[in-house]
């Protein structure tokens, strides 16, 4: 019973903070990016929002050329941050012609190729460019498809719906990471084949952490949950490379990951992150460079085995 009175209470606090973000969200983008700038401002020059472990993530890969203006990738990194909330907040009212115009979707009709034979497919991206918006590719799909989001719930019951009102905004179902395999199954059963897409660039939870790759020079512990799925459902596997050609506009590719056939482990895995990788170094003002995602060292989480 207390469960049940937490979750109606945590439903209606959602409710109530949707709606005040969906009248902020009627203004227009133009608008709604000077809001931007001036919380950039407060966070990069006044809060200094995880600027400690933003410069040493960015001193770590790029400390040794002096070719890369550390500060540089540093202001530039605020700016994309706060606007990747301002837009994810404009999902809350925003038109499909506008998103059209604004996220521009390639080579869709390879995932349509896949689904016409029966094959569902996989699709990696990393917190890079806007994650959020990623979502729109939904509309490109001719055919009838379950587009599904793999995520981690948030402990506050209020955000945590508030959020899945605004990344349900074309559709897509979100399916917690706890009971993912069962859904799916659920999906192939029923006759119907599924998309799903997974942010495979954070560190993993916990501290045995088993699988370790270089990635951008260091030596960096991944997640193997997309690839272990995708091969359940003998998936096609795809990379979702993101382009930001200017401000509040996106191309999204899919790009097919030809998996790294070298005898190691998690082949597609590490070929995805070897393509996000050099994404990253063509604009790395565009990844989360605030995740802690070295926190972790391989040694350290041997001896807790």
């Amino acid at each position: 019973m207390k469960e049940e009175a937490k979750d109606k209470k945590g439903e209606r606090g959602a409710r109530i903070v949707t709606a005040m973000l969906r009248g902020i969200a009627r203004l227009p983008l133009g608008v709604l990016y000077g809001f931007s700038d001036f919380a950039c401002f407060i966070l990069r020059d006044v809060v200094r929002y995880r600027r400690k472990i933003i410069r040493k993530n960015l001193t770590r890969v790029f400390g040794d050329d002096p070719s890369v203006d550390i500060r540089r990738i540093e202001r530039l990194f605020y700016r994309n941050f706060c606007d990747v909330f301002i837009e994810a907040l404009k999902l809350l009212h925003i038109s499909d012609e506008e998103v059209d115009r604004r996220v521009e979707v390639v080579d869709a009709d390879l995932v349509d190729r896949a689904t016409a034979e029966g094959r569902p497919s996989v699709l990696f991206l990393g917190h890079y460019g806007n994650w959020e918006w990623v979502t729109a590719i939904v509309r490109h799909f001719r055919n009838k498809v379950t587009f599904a989001e793999i995520y981690s719930p948030l402990h506050n019951k209020v955000m945590d719906r508030v959020m899945l009102n605004i990344r349900g905004r074309f559709g897509s179902e979100a399916i917690p990471k706890q009971r993912a395999v069962r859904r799916l199954f659920e999906i192939e059963r029923g006759g119907g084949t599924f998309v799903t897409g997974f942010i495979a660039d954070q560190r993993p939870l916990g501290l045995n952490l088993h699988h370790w790759m270089d990635f951008l020079g260091q030596d960096t512990a991944y997640m193997v949950g997309g690839e272990d799925i995708g091969k359940h459902f003998n998936a096609a596997f795809f990379f979702i490379d993101i382009e930001k050609p200017k401000r509040g506009h996106y191309r999204l590719r899919f790009v097919p990951i030809h998996a790294e056939e070298d005898g190691e482990p998690n082949p597609v895995t590490r070929k995805f992150m070897r393509m996000l990788e050099e994404r990253i170094r063509k604009r790395p003002e565009l990844w989360l460079w605030s995740h802690n995602r070295w926190a972790r060292r391989r040694e350290e989480c041997n001896l807790r085995k």
